[in-house]
């Protein structure tokens, strides 16, 4: 697809809105509309807002006066290519227009500024949410604002990532290592983990910041042997307050790097949440996507755990999974409702550039987007039937169906870490390979990014620069402060 954009600057709003619509197309961007080939979008403005598309022999043109404000020529430009390519498909978008992450974020500041009301009005008319979406969004956001409200200018959380898996997903695009490639790299990684936990740690004493949650991510934490796992939360619980923190989640993903000796060192070191992601209880899925377990051994984990002490457990699902049907997809959100998991984290297949699946030739399709939202449509009246909450919700590009990812958690059992992140609420100080510290100035809400190395070999071979980025930190809060 040719995309022109002529006399304006919204080719990044253009070319996202048209991905929507043809996410298995390239999308050629051009600020001119001088030798235009179809099939073709023109967006121009002059005396008039004009867009026109055409494909084949389906030829539309629409037009709108030009307003004041050119963040209402822009959003009237969006709107009218979004009128225009829902004709041509027949495909009303559940989110409308909207392209980005953190679609609450935005709910949020249009209630604050304006109130709810405006807030669902303008979703609904101006960007052409559907009003299932609409009503997630409202619900979702007076559920986060309680967390948020939590959080203070001296407030961070901690995030540390662990690059290992045992395999990899088909649909995964994260930077990690298998245990079977990178044996060798988990032990050096562990020793300097822990030396970056050590003087970050120090850093946020030095800076008087209060710890509010803690996250171990990846990869699969859970991958590291016993020992190394309680060395690294050693390292944490040595070098953070925790007497001020709400949650210490892990993510222990793949039931088959779950043991009883991995599940106490857990609880020893004050890990009071956990994550066991079975993805789908359908054995024939599961292999299609690459993890080298059972539906059996995610139960046996989770039975484990309980036995364990642990009383909030998270599972993931994934809607739209190859070879699933809303059918199997029922069975497997109805088994984690039997098991009473106090948060359910329902994500839809994104299908990403860097994963298994998208370069194996896998395509979006439109009855596959059709199956994922019945999937997502079950999973919300089911839930919601079972007196689980939306209380957190992002999205992502070239996600099957144009869907989202909800956390859906019991009252009281939410993750503080997941709504801070999202909403950027407060600063997130991430050790470990992949890791993207994000310092946040309470005043403006203005971000500041500081990057680890992605992969574990950088990591290892360049730490002492890591080491030295670490003198970011106190610079932003030193200037943020004076």
């Amino acid at each position: 697809m040719n995309l022109y954009v002529v006399n304006n600057k919204y080719w990044f709003e253009l070319e996202n809105l048209t991905r929507l619509f043809f996410p298995n197309e390239k999308i050629n961007v051009y600020k001119t509309d001088e030798n235009i080939n179809t099939p073709c979008i023109v967006a121009a403005l002059s005396d008039k807002i004009t867009v026109r598309v055409q494909i084949g022999g389906w030829d539309r043109e629409k037009t709108a006066p030009l307003a004041e404000k050119d963040s209402e020529n822009e959003l009237q430009t969006v709107q009218l290519l979004y009128q225009l390519l829902r004709d041509y498909t027949g495909v009303d978008q559940p989110w409308g227009l909207l392209t980005g992450v953190r679609p609450i974020k935005l709910f949020r500041h249009l209630t604050e500024e304006h109130g709810a009301a405006y807030a669902e009005r303008r979703f609904l008319d101006s960007y052409y949410v559907s009003p299932e979406k609409v009503s997630l969004a409202a619900t979702t956001e007076r559920n986060e604002r309680r967390i948020l409200e939590f959080s203070r200018p001296e407030s961070f959380s901690l995030y540390v990532g662990i690059p290992f898996c045992p395999s990899r997903c088909s649909y995964c695009s994260f930077v990690m290592a298998s245990v079977e490639r990178a044996e060798k790299l988990i032990q050096p990684y562990t020793d300097l983990l822990c030396e970056e936990i050590r003087a970050t740690g120090e850093i946020a004493a030095e800076l008087g910041l209060r710890l509010e949650s803690v996250y171990f991510g990846g990869g699969t934490p859970t991958t590291l042997s016993p020992e190394q796992l309680d060395k690294v939360l050693t390292a944490v619980r040595e070098s953070f307050d925790l007497s001020t923190c709400r949650e210490f989640t892990v993510e222990a993903g793949r039931p088959d790097t779950i043991t009883a000796e991995k599940l106490y060192s857990l609880k020893e070191n004050k890990v009071d949440r956990i994550s066991i992601n079975p993805q789908t209880v359908s054995d024939e899925v599961l292999q299609k996507i690459g993890r080298k377990h059972t539906a059996q051994q995610f139960f046996d984990a989770f039975a484990l755990a309980r036995a364990c002490g642990f009383d909030n457990i998270n599972t993931d699902l994934i809607a739209g999974l190859p070879g699933d049907t809303p059918e199997s997809f029922r069975r497997s959100l109805d088994a984690m409702l039997a098991l009473n998991a106090e948060c359910v984290t329902v994500h839809t297949l994104c299908m990403k550039r860097a994963s298994t699946l998208t370069q194996d030739g896998k395509m979006l399709d439109r009855e596959e987007a059709a199956a994922a939202r019945q999937m997502l449509a079950y999973a919300g009246e089911a839930l919601t039937a079972h007196n689980y909450l939306p209380y957190y919700l992002y999205r992502q590009t070239r996600m099957v169906g144009n869907l989202e990812n909800v956390g859906w958690s019991l009252p009281g059992c939410e993750s503080f870490y997941n709504v801070y992140v999202m909403d950027e609420t407060h600063t997130i100080l991430a050790c470990g390979s992949g890791g993207v510290t994000k310092l946040k100035d309470a005043r403006t809400d203005y971000l500041r990014r500081v990057f680890n190395f992605k992969y574990p070999y950088e990591y290892i071979g360049r730490f002492d620069e890591i080491l030295k980025r670490k003198a970011d930190i106190q610079r932003f809060y030193c200037e943020s402060h004076s």
